[in-house]
C-alpha cells in the first residue's frame, strides 16, 4: 500500500493532526500519545522508525535523535474512524524523557479487586533482584547460589511439571507450569536472555512453519 492510499483512509484533525498511540510490539505496553501530521507519518513510513509533530514546538522530531532510544515500527492500524493510529514498536531504550519505560507511569486508579500482572513486568522484577540484591528474597537466593543452583531448580520444575500432566491433574499441572516459568525467567536473566529474544524466536518459527505450509499447499 502506497503513501496516497494510506493517507486516503486516515482523517486528520483541523491542526492537519493525527494522535498515535504507541505501543511496545513485544510485551504490549502502552508507551506513550504522541501526534503525526501527513509529514511525519511519511517520514515515519519511509525510514521505518517513528517521527511525530511536537505540537508545543510545532517542528517534526524523530524519536530517538538526540536519546539514541529509536522505535523501529513493526506494523501501524487504525481506528474504525480512520482518525487515531496505534504504531507498535521494537524499542531500543527508555520511551518517556523522564528515563521512564513509559510515558503512563503515574497510577491514578487501581480495582483493589484485580491485580495487574505481567509477564514483562515479572522479568523486570527479577531483574532487578539480580542488579540489586535483597535480603530474604527466594530470587536474589537463587542469583547468590548461581546457573548450577538455577538449572537445578529448571530441571526440578520440568519434573513436576511431567508428573502433574501424568496423572491428568489439570490445576495441579498449571500451578507447576507457574513454577518452570518463573525459574526459567531467572536462568534467562541469570543469561542475560530478554524475553524479546524468545519472543522473536517463537515468531521465527511460525513464520517457517506458514512458509512449510504454504509450499505444501502448492
Amino acid at each position: 500500500m502506497n503513501f496516497s492510499e494510506i493517507e486516503s483512509k486516515l482523517t486528520f484533525d483541523a491542526q492537519g493532526l493525527i494522535p498515535a498511540i504507541v505501543q511496545d510490539y513485544v510485551t504490549h505496553e502502552v508507551l506513550t500519545l504522541a501526534y503525526m501530521n501527513r509529514e511525519s507519518l511519511q517520514i515515519s513510513l519511509d525510514e521505518g522508525t517513528t517521527c511525530f509533530y511536537s505540537r508545543s514546538r510545532q517542528t517534526l522530531w524523530r524519536k530517538g535523535e538526540t536519546s539514541g532510544n529509536k522505535q523501529r515500527i513493526i506494523a501501524m492500524r487504525a481506528d474504525c474512524d480512520g482518525d487515531a493510529l496505534v504504531v507498535e514498536v521494537k524499542k531500543a531504550g527508555p520511551a518517556c524523557h523522564t528515563g521512564a519505560e513509559s510515558c503512563f507511569f503515574e497510577e491514578l486508579y487501581t480495582d483493589a479487586d484485580i491485580k495487574p500482572f505481567a509477564v514483562a513486568d515479572l522479568m523486570h522484577l527479577i531483574q532487578g533482584r539480580r542488579d540489586t540484591p535483597k535480603e530474604g528474597s527466594y530470587t536474589t537466593y537463587l542469583f547468590a547460589k548461581g546457573r548450577e543452583k538455577i538449572l537445578k531448580k529448571v530441571g526440578e520444575e520440568c519434573t513436576e511439571v511431567i508428573i502433574a500432566a501424568a496423572k491428568g491433574d489439570t490445576a495441579e499441572t498449571v500451578y507447576e507450569l507457574g513454577d518452570l516459568l518463573y525459574h526459567a525467567m531467572v536462568l534467562m536473566a541469570e543469561m542475560g536472555i530478554s524475553l524479546e529474544e524468545v519472543v522473536r524466536e517463537l515468531a521465527k518459527r511460525h513464520v517457517i512453519d506458514h512458509k512449510v505450509k504454504q509450499e505444501r499447499m502448492q
